[in-house]
């Protein structure tokens, strides 16, 4: 541990810090989980009946984590004194290489027409979601104010810089922007009110957390979909017939793949992964120069997303799959292109449970107070829109994680039901980048009046 003017930095090392070792635990992991969720008796039947396999692979990463095993980021303190940063490589690789592969996989076999047929209850979800987004944050700031008003009181820190502002509304529009859109959006909301950054990382660690108990929440209501959806009295019977008519068409095609048909599968699946990152690196570099001609301000913020290379990876990977779709490319879903899009998922999953430290809830409990109600007013109206308008659980789960957790987990959530689905998550996510900044800053109007309040 290491005592300096402004603050104690301690030594988070993990056991393993090789990405390598990192991997191949994951895998293990991930392979015990697919290994018993397939016993149809016995204890491990039981169990999983509850709990949900993608929960599984979601959580145990994360006690890898908590108990110190791994870590996605950590500070080392060697013994001169120096202090040095590290961090794993295992969810920038996942999601930028193998999460466009698994789209582009899961894409190839999608009936466009069918996904389009699910009708307008998809897109009402998202909306009720952003809604929720929207309206949560003042709310929150209102409740928490009124219970723990320390939580909300400006902390006063030596020498701000200029432009700097420690107002805690002002790191809460980063939640909101991130929470409508994504990392863009986040930028974007840190870029117009000028929060802190100094502070910034408590805000980071608040969308982590909160984020991702949210999602491990919504993960484990998959297992129980069936029963959410006859108290929602919902109709499933559009996505029981598109999942009908894929599985239909995947046993139509069904074949014992040949070296041919992986090899192929692996050049439709990295190849557009190439392309994807030179489209996007190309069109977010255009797009920067566009953004940055505009005139500083609120307009150019709400175009901020795209410059990022991420939505056009995104995009294109999307874009790539449904063209695809209409091709002789689609038969290749018989050689297994969506179980090796699943299997990339999985990765993706593990990789995103790691950078959860349970641990870490208790250090900032006013502010994951704040986080907690916000999510709870977000899943609150997306529960009762639901039940108004009888949808199905499928489109609540996908509808809330297009807002909160993007085009990185929306595909995650809407593939457990069926990997034909994972489209449906990425047009809402991508949906969500559009609208992004332009919901975050109305959010943050209304925190910052909750907060003079």
């Amino acid at each position: 541990m290491q005592d300096t003017a402004s603050e104690v930095i301690m030594d988070t090392t993990p056991l393993f810090t090789n990405d390598t070792i990192v991997f191949g635990l994951l895998m293990v992991c991930l392979g015990l989980i697919f290994f018993t969720s397939n016993k149809k008796t016995g204890f491990w039947s039981k169990f999983y009946k509850i709990v949900p396999a993608l929960f599984m692979a979601y959580i145990v990463p994360a006690f890898l984590t908590t108990t110190g095993l791994i870590s996605p980021e950590w500070t080392t303190i060697e013994e001169s004194g120096e202090i040095v940063n590290g961090s794993s490589n295992l969810y920038y690789v996942s999601s930028r290489y193998l999460l466009p592969a698994a789209l582009v996989l899961m894409t190839l076999s999608i009936d466009l027409k069918g996904v389009f047929n699910l009708g307008p209850k998809a897109l009402i979800m998202f909306i009720t979601g952003t809604v929720g987004i929207i309206i949560g944050g003042p709310i929150a700031i209102l409740i928490i104010s009124a219970v723990s008003p320390e939580t909300l009181a400006t902390p006063l820190l030596p020498s701000p810089g200029i432009g700097e502002f420690n107002d805690v509304w002002r790191g809460l529009s980063t939640l909101a922007g991130s929470w409508i859109g994504g990392g863009a959006n986040q930028t974007a909301m840190l870029e117009v009110y000028q929060y802190n950054q100094k502070l910034y990382g408590g805000m980071v660690f608040v969308d982590i957390v909160v984020a991702n108990i949210w999602m491990a929440i919504i993960l484990i209501g998959i297992g129980k979909s069936a029963r959410i959806d006859r108290w929602l009295k919902a109709d499933t019977s559009a996505i029981e017939s598109l999942k009908e008519k894929m599985s239909t068409y995947a046993k139509k095609v069904e074949r014992n793949p040949s070296l041919t048909d992986l090899m192929i599968l692996a050049a439709i699946a990295f190849g557009t992964v190439s392309f994807a990152h030179l489209g996007a690196g190309f069109l977010s570099n255009f797009f920067e120069n566009f953004v940055n001609s505009l005139e500083a301000g609120i307009t150019r913020n709400i175009f901020t997303f795209l410059s990022s290379s991420f939505f056009w990876m995104i995009t294109i990977t999307t874009i790539i799959g449904i063209i695809l779709s209409f091709t002789k490319a689609r038969s290749y879903e018989g050689a297994g292109a969506s179980k090796f899009g699943s299997v990339f998922i999985y990765i993706l999953v593990a990789s995103i449970g790691m950078k959860m430290d349970l641990k870490l809830i208790f250090d900032n409990l006013g502010l994951i107070a704040i986080g907690v109600v916000w999510m709870t007013i977000h899943a609150g109206l997306l529960i009762l829109v639901a039940k108004l308008i009888k949808a199905p659980y499928f489109f609540l789960a996908v509808g809330s994680q297009a807002n909160v957790g993007g085009a990185a987990s929306a595909p995650i959530v809407a593939s457990a039901f069926h990997p034909s689905l994972a489209t449906v998550g990425v047009l809402l996510a991508v949906f969500g980048y559009a609208v992004g900044t332009i919901g975050a800053i109305l959010c943050t109007v209304l925190m910052q009046l909750a907060s003079i309040s």
